[in-house]
């Protein structure tokens, strides 16, 4: 282990990340952790200010990790600043970071993944086929490393805090099974659009037409809560909403339950997430809101 100039102290392999958490656990430490594929931004610095108000000892780890990534998608494109990141790690409150090679989270290869069944088969995990054993099998790694009391997620990726939900829940490893899952809000760009990492693929003029998908969801989100009943009317108004962008290809646009994200019938249950997936360009974006219904 060795400091950083912004004196944040990063751990490189498994054994100097255990070291350091045993010792803040002798000193009687909580341990805060916040998985990341780096490019950070105000989203997941919002992450790590709140785990450093509930713990002594806060890790993000920086880990681009290729298991999630389908053939034709981003891995190798995926922005990386590792300066950049510490910088902002450290001014958020972090203590650690946990930078580890691709060696050194498969050591002998992936020679097996995790499979989470139900919330994995639909939206993300219909179109991504593959991605949430990816999300899965490293963040069971990322835990059994870092080990921590509490991990940090964002809103952002709806689906995937389920899924590692789910993960905790099913998993017999108690470094795994032991952590609480706390999922906070989307933070925002001024305009609406969910800060990203990919969002530093847009171009301009898409940067600006990415807002629509904001426009859909708070759309949506008005026409339920002035009583609206039906999912087909309010998935009708996201798709008529994004489909005012020529250069925007929709995925999905769904209001769905916020626990299964399915919807069988055409009644709205009473948690309902929006959810929204899009490609912008060669960008492809996603977005969702949660919704009570007023009945």
């Amino acid at each position: 282990m060795s400091p950083t100039p912004t004196s944040v102290v990063i751990c490189r392999t498994v054994a100097e990340m255990h070291q350091a958490v045993f010792q803040a656990r002798s000193n009687g430490h909580t341990i805060g952790c916040i998985p990341t594929m780096g490019s950070l931004h105000q989203g997941h610095a919002s992450l790590v200010r709140v785990a450093a108000e509930r713990h002594n000892f806060v890790v993000a780890s920086i880990f681009v990790n290729p298991t999630q990534f389908g053939p034709s998608e981003d891995f190798e494109r995926y922005p990386r600043n590792v300066k950049s990141d510490l910088v902002i790690l450290q001014q958020a409150g972090a203590t650690h970071v946990f930078l580890p090679s691709i060696q050194e989270m498969y050591p002998v290869g992936v020679a097996s993944t995790i499979h989470i069944t139900g919330v994995t088969e639909v939206l993300e995990g219909a179109s991504r086929p593959n991605h949430f054993e990816g999300v899965a099998t490293v963040v069971a790694r990322l835990f059994q490393a870092m080990l921590p009391d509490e991990a940090f997620f964002g809103q952002k990726d709806l689906q995937q805090t389920l899924v590692i939900k789910a993960l905790v829940a099913a998993s017999s490893d108690n470094a795994v099974a032991r952590t609480k899952i706390t999922v906070l809000p989307t933070v925002r760009e001024h305009d609406g659009l969910a800060m990203s990492s990919r969002n530093v693929y847009l171009s301009a003029e898409h940067r600006q037409q990415a807002t629509v998908l904001y426009r859909a969801l708070v759309s949506a989100r008005n026409m339920i809560s002035a009583g609206e009943t039906s999912r087909i009317a309010v998935e009708q108004e996201m798709l008529g909403t994004l489909s005012k962008v020529g250069d925007l290809t929709i995925d999905y646009a769904v209001a769905v339950d916020a626990d299964t994200l399915r919807c069988p019938t055409d009644d709205l249950p009473h948690t309902i997430a929006l959810c929204v997936a899009v490609r912008l360009g060669n960008t492809r974006l996603i977005d969702n809101m949660l919704v009570e219904h007023p009945r």
